[in-house]
């Protein structure tokens, strides 16, 4: 009604020279204009939402790190804007906390005594005086620095009276004239693939520590034949992984060879898979070889292409889930601050459930838990009327609080499995921490030079945190790498 009032405002002051027919030809034309105009306003008031909504993005509302906050203080409605609930309870160690200390050794390395040889006060001789009270205080300290050890292996050939010439063998490693033992090489494996110092800086620290001149092509030979000796150990983490009953996959970019590349990892609570690939989607999930005979519950952040494995059910990470919830609410959406608020609670009742030793959520709860989640979305669509209207055939640009909705919507189950399978996590910050250290390896080298760079770097970190998880010592492993008989796992629980 009010485009036809403006049409008929315009048609007057053009004057009185056409007739009824033009004009309403006009009014007609000048409506449907307007009815566009409209449209694309409207469109554009969508996409400036959005643009201020990614402006308003921080590590509280979206997937962002921390470190890309910055330094400026946050609006004071969103300081305490945190995940974590309250426990109650007080900073710093519990009651019942036994604490970590050094603990006195009953049979010290060395013993120092520190004799009385004269009275302070007149100045006797006191060497032979009785002893009337001892004391002892013990300090643990590094030894003093080694120097580098050299150890000569002789090998024999000796003839057989029947002639033949028997000949005793070098130790594995042992290769050349002149080489590095394994502790060597592991400690430098170590500082470069586990601690992520720069070639140079690791071997500044061999240098001033044990008096090692190693060269950094030296540590790169280091790195590279000790990754070429994964092979074996890679295949059984993936075959672990493809039949455990719960893994976390998730994925991130990287430079490599000057291009955007792909980390994808897949992990366990006992298994770290790390894998480079040019591709995000699909194709570079089935050339990793985990999700395609992968059959348990699939742990990730709803991304679309791991809905192409119909093998394996997929649960969707609660804390992706409660960010982006926060970032709707900011946009002033309420049904998000309901639905946040219910997801932490259920978080919560499986939490309890499990300090209870129960398996499930009785089934009452469950239902309770369903009927208010279908309440909350049905609160988001009349919100939203557009998303819940009938279609005029157009597809009107979403936000990301419409489509967050939607999907909440269509992937009930998966948004709620944690809550009925208590085998599920709520969450996928698992896979996260495995891959938070490829950011910081980005972070220190800014990318890597080659594909194969990458892929030695990976396969050393899927080693290194896989032994971790099941508490093995990396130096230790290491060392059995660098003599050529890596450590692998013989069984993994999921």
């Amino acid at each position: 009604m009010e485009s036809a009032v403006v049409a008929v405002a315009i048609v007057s002051a053009e004057g009185p020279d056409l007739g009824a027919g033009e004009r309403d030809a006009l009014i007609e034309v000048l409506r449907a204009r307007i009815v566009e105009l409209e449209a694309r306003l409207a469109e554009r008031d969508v996409v400036i939402a959005e643009l201020r909504a990614r402006l308003d993005q921080s590590s509280g509302n979206s997937s962002k790190p921390p470190s890309s906050d910055g330094y400026d203080k946050p609006p004071a409605e969103k300081k305490n804007r945190s995940l974590r609930r309250r426990s109650g309870r007080k900073p710093g160690g519990q009651p019942g906390h036994q604490g970590h200390h050094l603990e006195r050794r009953e049979d010290p390395d060395r013993t120092i005594l520190h004799p009385v040889e004269a009275c302070e006060c007149c100045g006797r001789d006191l060497r032979e005086a009785r002893i009337v009270e001892s004391q002892s205080r013990q300090v643990f300290d590094l030894p003093e620095m080694p120097t580098l050890e050299c150890v000569e292996h002789w090998i024999h050939k000796r003839a057989c009276e029947c002639g033949h010439l028997t000949s005793s063998n070098f130790l594995v490693g042992v290769t050349a004239l002149v080489c590095y033992g394994p502790r060597i090489r592991a400690l430098g494996i170590y500082l470069v693939s586990y601690q992520h110092l720069p070639y140079e800086r690791a071997a500044e620290i061999l240098c001033d520590w044990a008096g090692v001149s190693i060269s950094v092509a030296t540590l790169q030979t280091f790195v590279t034949e000790g990754a070429e000796d994964l092979a074996e150990f890679l295949e059984e983490i993936r075959s672990q992984l493809a039949s455990a009953e719960v893994a976390h996959f998730d994925e991130t970019g990287g430079r490599i060879d000057g291009r955007l590349g792909w980390i994808h990892s897949a992990s366990t609570q006992t298994l770290t898979l790390l894998s480079v690939h040019r591709k995000r989607g699909v194709e570079a999930m089935v050339d990793v070889g985990v999700l395609p005979v992968f059959r348990g519950v699939a742990v990730h952040d709803g991304w679309a292409p791991y809905r192409s494995f119909e093998g394996a059910l997929h649960a969707l990470c609660g804390a992706h889930h409660l960010r982006e919830l926060i970032a709707a609410e900011e946009q002033g959406q309420a049904w998000a601050l309901g639905m946040g608020c219910l997801l932490l609670d259920t978080k919560h009742a499986v939490a309890q459930a499990r300090a209870a030793d129960r398996k499930r959520l009785s089934a009452e709860a469950l239902a309770e838990l369903h009927a208010s989640y279908r309440e909350i979305v049905k609160l988001g669509y009349e919100e939203n009327p557009r998303l819940a209207g009938p279609s005029d055939g157009r597809q009107p640009k979403r936000t990301k609080a419409q489509n967050l909705l939607i999907r909440l919507d269509q992937r009930e189950r998966e948004v709620l499995r944690f809550a009925h399978d208590f085998r599920v996590p709520f969450d996928n910050n698992l896979s996260e921490r495995d891959l938070r250290m490829v950011k910081l390896q980005q972070k220190i080298s800014g990318c890597w030079r080659t594909t194969h760079g990458a892929e030695r770097f990976l396969a050393i970190r899927s080693y290194l945190s896989t032994a971790r998880k099941q508490g093995e010592r990396p130096i230790e492993v290491l060392t059995r790498l660098a003599t050529g008989q890596p450590w692998v796992p013989l069984a993994a629980s999921p």
